[in-house]
């Protein structure tokens, strides 16, 4: 959790997939959040969190469904949305968020 914490409160905005091996709609959103790091390169981080593994850092979270999307940055919540999105509204989302 401590790690977590550290990584959420860089300047670098975060955004955090909590996902499931065994969700559909996790495994078509890996590619799109591969091509959002090639969008915004170092721009943003991604981190991956399975939920299963993490199961106190998801209820802590409060993590109801997967995936869930959380973009934090300084530590502070900007943006949460579950469920997959395609990429070009996760792009223009993150645009308002992203200098």
């Amino acid at each position: 959790m401590s790690k977590f914490k550290e990584i959420i409160s860089a300047e670098v905005p975060t955004l955090v997939d909590f996902y499931a091996t065994w969700c559909g709609p996790c495994k078509t959103l890996h590619p799109t959040l591969d091509e959002l790091k090639k969008h915004f390169g170092n721009k943003i981080r991604i981190l991956k969190i399975d939920v299963d593994k993490n199961q106190s850092l998801a209820e802590q979270m409060k993590i109801r469904g997967v995936p869930t999307l959380i973009l934090f940055k300084n530590g502070e919540k900007l943006w949460r949305e579950s469920g997959a999105m395609p990429l070009n509204q996760l792009i223009s989302v993150l645009k308002q968020h992203i200098s």
